[in-house]
């Protein structure tokens, strides 16, 4: 299994991935490959797929506005489960970040991704519930959630 950057050729692979993991929540304008790209731009070097035999089987999208760090979209396939993907996904972002001088990442969850939520957990990442999270679409989108 190989660890590497993602790269915008990786595209289709990444899509397929995500809407087979359930509990993802994506949309029709950012998770379109147009929107994946402008992201890949912005944030070159803390972005990760995961290859295993030729094949992706893990992602992790992370960036960061200079002070915070925020990780999105991370999935492992069904079937290269419970084998450190995910773990070594989440280390190469945390490392790219660190390297960025980001000392500080966050990560938004579906209370209803049980699997998910279990899986942050064993990573360190901890429950806020100081917090109320608010979002307001700028423009009309549809929201696809598997």
């Amino acid at each position: 299994m190989k660890i590497r950057k993602m790269e915008i050729s990786d595209y289709d692979s990444v899509y397929s991935l995500w809407m087979s993991c359930q509990g993802m929540g994506l949309n029709n304008i950012d998770d379109a490959e147009e929107g994946i790209e402008r992201f890949l731009k912005r944030n070159p070097d803390t972005c990760f797929v995961a290859e295993e035999n030729g094949r992706i089987a893990g992602i992790i999208l992370a960036g960061n506005d200079g002070r915070r760090g925020y990780i999105y979209h991370t999935a492992v396939s069904p079937s290269a489960r419970r084998k450190g993907i995910g773990s070594q996904l989440v280390r190469a972002a945390l490392d790219a970040l660190k390297n960025l001088g980001i000392i500080k990442a966050a990560l938004v969850t579906f209370s209803r991704n049980e699997e998910g939520n279990h899986f942050w957990g064993k990573q360190g990442f901890t429950v806020r519930d100081d917090l109320l999270y608010r979002n307001k679409t700028l423009i009309e989108m549809t929201r696809i959630d598997t």
